[in-house]
């Protein structure tokens, strides 16, 4: 009965949209099915194609006697699926793949109908289909997202959920907009306000939030693979940091999507680019340095390119482009050319692929006023002490000079003396001013005396300089480097030649820009209009935010083998919508979490979760797992240590000692920060990509683009969330609080910490489990005086010590497990 639940539930989920359910639609009924079992040998891909045959291709595939239209039973595709010569079965046993009863049925029907060919869904620029019209009052319409859902669970005779309560609802918008829970206040003011537009007003509120844009700008560092590491071996640091604090600016401002999106791929060749526009292309140097001994520069700079280009196609487009690196992509019209196309648009770029340093040019500076006085002060004692020893090397280099046998001019001095003089006082190593001290000692004494004063006033210029934040950015060569086809994406194996260019399949448009030959073309047509793409990726995503599944589910892959819209109109509207509303972000995130789908509670029936466990059909309200980065950001507000300050270096919280050290055979060493610096939120960690936060389960390496992120099941999370010093001294702090600020009894204290922990008024019997909890742990402390006491020592924020440390323990660890409720560490 189960096991039928279970088929019937896949048969709804996959239901067709339009109300003409016999007819068979190509793109979402037959196309699916020739890419998952056909493609791997008839499909785009030259090189691993059997037969001469290909299915992808309509000219080819509708040829008789391949595809007769309107006779399938004369046609060779279907001959093939159940032949009487078991060796002429196809798809061939060794493939394991083989087709069901119903997807054969389904090609037949397609035939029979006359074998009408169509393209990919997303491969088709959206066009905004009509809003439908809801006249049950059962299922409400907030905005026009809700109809099309209504619509969805009207064909399936689902009802929708009633509205979340006001407390649960302000908690669950007021984490998905700022990444933070409510406080208290917010609460008491969302429950009192009767007036009907009482929930939109605070949505307004929390899109003016400064913290909104912290929030909104985890998920795009996921994505453009942020860290202050380098990675690989050495893993030396960066300083990108001035590029975060610009996507929260950016999201703060509501930079249009447009504006946003062509900044980053190509903010340097705007006409009269600003610092601003400049900095924001380094999105596109997030990528790893390999600075590890051995390495060929060129073959480092050729993977730097791979990089850049499979980002963007992942990021904008929702393409799988890595899989057409060594060949043509086996399941979507993506051939080899079309990825060296789009690899040609980044190479351009005047890196080398030398070295590995975190700050190899082109470079912004970004120093302080502070930063900056201090830069120029060290240069100018540099300076005055330059003019001191100028004239003597001067004297010393032309004493030296002698004309050679072959009539150029030479010198009496020792190489390495005459290499250290040629370089000038403020380029020599320590190395050079050991030697020049060394060889002159006797000759120049009180020249010898000025080498320490040049030496140290170098160091200091040196390091006054390297305090400031250089940020990684783009530029491209005066000249343009030509571009290869690479085989199987070696960079020693050159095939031909190409120019950049976009993907061939979506052709050649009046969308197109007439010259394709810059980053800025291509970020031009990534968002014009009419490219079928970027407005349904990047609304996917947004959905996938607020309500944990994209509509599409495969937000990595929107080509043939990715999942299709589990509402692909409801999908079409918000990209239409998200374009012609100038691509306003906060509109599009406005409409969603406004919409009475996002407002509906979360608790779910258990018929309901027998037909649909994901939530794909959108009856009940979103509810999942608070990624780890939100969760010690949710504890930090609770207990009041949050540190509010807006962007800045990165910050170094506590973490178990000797992780970086195993991870780098000694040579990082983690200083962990004092004070303020220790509560700052989770965006500011200091991310090393060899070995990321730790108390960070399950989130992107940050090594590669990432735009979906698992949601952590791991039991060892528990073991972080009930142990870790930032979780234990945040209970040491929620009990401090409802100390000094809740009444006097453990009835009154446990209810005050509940609600900052859940953001809801404890029931009665809650109250009581609470209070009971406490007493119990304080019999416990009462016992063992020195265990309170270590317990207490927790973290560095200072403790009340007029409170008794026995009750202080015993609410601590009432308070430990408030925030460890699967209320709390869920949404």
């Amino acid at each position: 009965m189960l096991r039928l639940l279970s088929v019937l539930c896949a048969l709804a989920l996959a239901a067709p949209a339009n109300a003409d359910e016999k007819r068979v639609d190509f793109a979402r009924d037959v196309l699916p099915i020739l890419s998952d079992k056909c493609f791997q040998c008839h499909g785009p891909d030259e090189k691993s194609r059997k037969a001469d045959l290909r299915l992808d291709v309509k000219d080819e595939a509708l040829k008789p006697p391949v595809v007769v239209p309107g006779k399938a039973a004369e046609s060779e595709l279907v001959k093939r699926l159940a032949p009487e010569d078991p060796a002429e079965l196809m798809p061939p046993p060794k493939s394991n793949k083989k087709l069901s009863a119903a997807e054969i049925a389904t090609l037949k029907a397609w035939i029979d109908q006359g074998a009408a060919w169509g393209q990919h869904w997303a491969f088709v620029k959206p066009v905004r289909p009509a809003v439908p019209a809801v006249r049950d009052p059962r299922y409400p319409v907030q905005n026009p997202i809700d109809a099309f859902v209504s619509q969805r669970l009207l064909r399936e005779k689902v009802l929708p959920s009633p509205q979340a309560d006001k407390e649960r609802l302000i908690r669950r918008v007021t984490l998905d907009l700022t990444g933070l829970p409510p406080t208290l206040d917010e609460v008491d003011a969302f429950l009192k306000d009767e007036s009907p537009k009482a929930y939109e007003a605070v949505v307004e509120r929390l899109l003016r939030s400064p913290r909104y844009g912290e929030r909104m700008a985890w998920d795009w560092l996921d994505a453009a693979r942020y860290a202050d590491s380098n990675g690989y071996q050495g893993d030396g640091e960066r300083t990108m940091w001035p590029w975060r604090d610009w996507v929260v600016r950016a999201f703060n401002d509501n930079v249009p999507y447009d504006r946003f999106t062509v900044e980053q791929i190509a903010g340097d060749l705007l006409p009269n680019a600003t610092k601003e526009q400049t900095l924001a292309t380094a999105f596109n140097r997030n990528h790893m340095i390999n600075g590890e001994g051995g390495r060929i520069a060129e073959e480092n700079r050729v993977e730097y390119v791979f990089d850049q280009a499979e980002t963007v196609g992942t990021v904008w487009l929702g393409l799988t482009f890595t899989c057409s690196r060594c060949h043509d992509h086996k399941f979507d019209p993506l051939s080899k050319r079309d990825y060296f196309r789009l690899f040609a648009y980044f190479n351009q770029s005047p890196v080398t692929g030398g070295g590995g340093n975190g700050q190899t040019p082109p470079v912004l500076d970004f120093a302080s006023p502070e930063q900056e006085q201090k830069r120029r002060a060290a240069q100018s004692a540099l300076d005055d002490l330059v003019l001191k020893v100028t004239p003597v090397e001067q004297r010393l280099r032309e004493a030296a000079t002698v004309k050679g046998k072959d009539g150029k001019p030479g010198s009496t001095l020792p190489p390495v003396i005459d290499s250290a003089l040629r370089k000038g006082p403020g380029d020599r190593t320590d190395q050079n001013y050991d030697e020049l001290a060394k060889h002159f000692k006797d000759a120049e004494p009180e020249y010898v005396k000025l080498l320490p004063e040049v030496r140290k006033a170098k160091q200091a210029r040196d390091a006054a300089s390297q305090s400031v934040p250089k940020v990684m950015v783009m530029a491209d060569l005066p000249q343009p480097r030509e571009t290869f086809q690479y085989t199987r994406g070696d960079y020693q194996k050159r095939e031909g030649k190409v120019v950049p260019g976009t993907p061939a399949v979506f052709g050649a448009g009046p969308w197109l820009p007439a010259a394709r030959e810059t980053r800025l073309d291509l970020a031009k047509w990534i968002v014009s209009p009419d490219n079928p793409l970027t407005a349904r990726v990047t609304v996917n995503r947004f959905w996938q935010t607020f309500f944990g599944t994209g509509l599409v589910k495969t937000s990595e892959d929107f080509g043939v083998q990715g999942e299709r819209p589990s509402h692909p109109e409801l999908l079409d509207w918000l990209a239409v919508e998200f374009v012609e509303s100038k691509w306003d972000v906060k509109h599009l995130v406005r409409l969603m979490v406004t919409s009475a789908a996002y407002r509906q509670s979360a608790v779910v029936t258990p018929e309901l979760r027998e037909r649909d466990p994901e939530n794909r059909l959108l009856a009940r309200g979103p509810r999942h797992r608070l990624p780890a980065w939100a969760i010690r950001d949710q504890a930090l507000a609770a207990s009041g240590l949050l540190t509010p300050t807006l962007g800045g270096p990165p910050v170094k919280p506590y973490q178990p000692a000797g992780i970086w050290e195993e991870a780098t055979f000694g040579n990082k060493r983690y200083q962990q920060d004092a004070g303020a610096a220790l509560y700052r939120r989770s965006l500011y960690v200091f991310w090393r990509r060899i070995v990321g936060p730790t108390m960070f389960f399950d989130a992107a390496s940050r090594q590669t683009c990432s735009v979906k992120n698992t949601t952590t099941n791991t039991p060892l999370h528990a073991l972080a969330t009930l142990n870790d010093p930032t979780y234990v001294e945040a209970a040491r702090a929620l009990a401090q609080l409802a100390m000094e600020q809740a009444g006097a009894t453990d009835a009154e204290r446990a209810a005050f910490a509940f609600r900052r922990a859940t953001c809801r008024k404890p029931t009665d019997a809650q109250v009581k489990i609470l209070a009971a909890a406490v007493e119990k742990q304080r019999s416990i402390f009462a016992a063992d005086k020195p265990a309170a006491v270590k317990l207490l020592r927790t973290g560095e924020s200072p403790r009340n010590e007029k409170l008794d440390p026995t009750d202080h323990a015993a609410l601590t660890v009432v308070c430990l497990t408030l925030l460890n409720l699967d209320e709390v560490l869920n949404k």
